[in-house]
Order: C-alpha cells, then structure tokens, then sequence
C-alpha cells in the first residue's frame, strides 16, 4: 500500500510532492535509442546522501496524519534485489516496543565494485569508457520515449510528436514509499517507479496506482543460433524486474527491445503478478521459483532482526556478500550512534513524538511502571545525546528541509537499461 510520495525536479532538487510524475504513452518503433547522446544529462550518483529523502518523506507524513510508522525495516527496494556483492550499512533506533532498522547502501563499496566491474567489461568486451554513458543513454531515452507530463487528454499531439527531440536526463524522478510485509518482517521501502502511469492516479491514499517499469533489452532473434542462450539470459533478468516491482506495488512492466545498433524494435508488456509462473515453466532451463526467492528473503530478514535487535539500539552494522560466496555476513563495525545513516533531525523527531505521546511521568502508573518508564525516559536522553552528539557535524544553520533536499538516493533510482 502507497503511504507517501516525493519528487527530484529537473535540477535534482527535492520536492515533497507528485510534480515529477508522467504518463506513459506508447513509443514510436524505429526510433533511434542512441540520438541525443551528446547533450545527455546524467546524474553523478557517486554522492553519498543516505536515506534522507525518505526519512524526510517519511517524517513529514507522520507530522500530517500524527501517525508514527514502526516496521521492522525502512530501507529502499534496491537493496532488497542485490544479487551480485554488496555492503550495506544498518542501525537500529528503539522509539517503542517495536525498534525501528534503518538500512543503507555502503556507497563506498558499490562506487569500487562499479569500477571494477566497468574495467573488466571495458577489456572483454574491448569498449571504450564512452559506451558506458552510450548503454545508460539508451535506457533513459527509451523513458524520455514513452513517456508524456499529463494524461493523454490533456497532452497535445506535438508534445508526443515531439518526444524524440527532448533532452534524455535522468535528474527527474518520482518516488513510490509503500508499507509491506515480508514474511514475519514489516517494512516501509521506498522505490522510484520510472514515474510512469497508463491513466490518472487516484485522488484517494491508499489505492492501487497502475504505475510502469520501463525497461530495455538487447533483442534476441527466433532461428538464430544464439536465440537459446539469449533468451535464458531474459528470463534471469526477469527475476530483477519481478523483485524490483512487486516490492513497491508497480503492476506492469514494458520492455523496449533494441537492436544491436540502438534500434527500438518492438515492445512486450509483462504482468508482474504472472512473471513467477511464466519463468518456471520451461522446466531444466535454470529457471526460478519466485515463491522460493521470497521465503528466502523472509529467512534473510528473520535474521538481520535476530542479529541485530538482540544487541540493543545504536551502533551501526555491515551486512555483506562477498563475490562468489553465498553466505550473508552480519557484523557491527561501529559500537554506539547512528552512524550517518539516521540523521539527527529525523532522531529528534521521533523523540519529540514520543515524549508528546507519553510523557516523562504518566499519572496513574504503579512503582514498576514508573521505573519502567524511568528506564525508557533515560534511554530516550541517552539516545538524543547521540543525535545531538551528531548533529555538531552538520552544517551549523541548515535546516531539516534542505538537508532533505540536497539528499539524492540512487538505490530509489532503478538502472534503466
């Protein structure tokens, strides 16, 4: 269920708000997915940011509705469908009986594990350092493609027509933030949706939205001799787009297929809700089991929650996946605070909500009750300490909304191609 929303502008600027959210609209085959690389904008996503896009989001919807949102887990869906290394960073924060984990991408490690990856294919594959942009370029004019600012009726025919000839950039994006469950974990994930509808959205939180994943793929051809093994290497992928999407509620994805001159060739439209049954059938062709993959992935939080809750609040956790190793590794490389992962401002509002709902000193408790809340009020001082200790490392005068929006969060941004 979609709880909230927000927007980067062209600029890459937050906005708490829909304003980046378009339309999709059928694109024309034939066209050029390599036209206008020379002015492409491409977002540098070296930056680390955090989370903070989120938690802002967050904080202010529980500021609007006076509801305090306490999952298991408040991350971003990428991280969630890493199936290759990784190194993600986690703490913990207990605002009630229900502790709050907070994950995020270890940039450091990803921006090296890219580095690498990119050498590697540059000396396979003998591409210059250029194609990278050239490969991202294609997957973003494909969106710029298919994409419209309004409903169809209220779009004219030059805007569609016109389509080919905008900037491709990838500053703009919508964000989809949803309230799930995993197995026994509850989460709030956060989730960019290529910001693409096939009709209105609806005016009513909390109802479905028939948002788009855009996707492209290199074409593979029936007849030729490599059809086989390109057409397994579609159906692994599959497992990406299927994680990707169903974790934040996206019921469609259209995949444009590209020629290997950057030809748009056709299209095929996949329902998210079927892609399980359509990938297990061909039995004995590494196919997938989706269900599988969830408990899996119920099991893996069942013990991130184990690990980490059983060690108290504070101090900030390395969850990991070595290349070619199966196992996930858990440890703490920090012993007390939040690391950068929670800022102080979202630290403090969360115990200004609580002190506001409870009190200090409730009237009416018994000797055990006070104690009891004794030992929470100490906690909640010791904890803003951390948070204020924190935030003599934050720009002296920046206010909690342009902390916001200098965050840029990449693990929301779904890699187009």
């Amino acid at each position: 269920q979609e709880i909230a929303f927000f927007s980067y502008d062209d600029d890459h600027k937050y906005r708490l708000d829909d304003s980046s959210l378009k339309y999709y609209y059928t694109p024309t085959l034939g066209a050029d997915l390599s036209a206008g690389l020379e002015t492409f904008r491409q977002l540098d996503d070296s930056r680390d940011d955090h989370i903070n896009a989120l938690l802002n989001t967050i904080m202010e919807k529980e500021k609007e509705t006076g509801e305090l949102f306490d999952p298991d887990f408040i991350t971003y869906s990428a991280l969630l469908t890493s199936l290759s290394a990784f190194e993600m960073n986690a703490t913990l924060f207990e605002l009630t009986t229900m502790p709050d984990s907070y994950i995020e991408e270890n940039k450091e490690f990803r921006n090296g594990e890219e580095k690498v990856q990119r050498e590697l294919k540059d000396e396979m594959l003998n591409k210059k350092p250029e194609q990278w942009k050239t490969d991202a370029h294609a997957g973003y004019k494909f969106e710029t493609l298919s994409l419209i600012p309004d409903i169809w009726d209220n779009v004219s025919r030059e805007q569609i027509e016109s389509r080919d000839k905008q900037i491709v950039s990838n500053f703009a994006q919508y964000c989809s933030i949803v309230r799930t469950q995993i197995g026994n974990s509850t989460m709030v994930i956060g989730g960019e949706v290529d910001a693409a509808v096939w009709d209105s959205k609806p005016e009513k939180a909390g109802e479905p939205v028939n948002y788009v994943e855009l996707k492209t793929h290199k074409n593979f051809y029936p007849g030729r001799a490599d059809f086989s093994k390109e057409s397994r290497k579609f159906e692994q992928k599959k497992l990406r787009l299927w994680a990707q999407s169903c974790l934040v509620g996206v019921p469609k994805i259209i995949v444009g297929f590209r020629s290997e001159y950057g030809i748009l060739e056709r299209l095929e439209e996949l329902d998210v809700e079927t892609i399980p049954r359509s990938v297990e059938a061909p039995a004995g062709r590494g196919s997938w089991d989706g269900k599988a993959t969830m408990n899996a992935t119920a099991q893996i939080l069942d013990h991130l929650k184990d690990t980490i809750k059983a060690d108290g609040p504070g101090g900030v956790w390395r969850i990991r996946r070595q290349k070619g190793k199966m196992e996930i590794q858990v440890f703490k490389v920090q012993p007390s605070g939040f690391g950068n992962i929670v800022p102080p401002w979202f630290l403090q509002w969360r115990l200004q909500r609580r002190f506001q709902q409870n009190g200090p000193n409730q009237s009416g408790q018994d000797r055990r009750g006070q104690e009891q809340q004794q030992g929470r009020n100490q906690h909640d001082q010791d904890q803003a300490g951390q948070a204020q200790q924190q935030g003599q490392n934050q720009q002296q005068g920046q206010d909690m909304q342009d902390q916001a929006q200098q965050s840029q969060d990449q693990a929301c941004q779904n890699q187009a191609g």
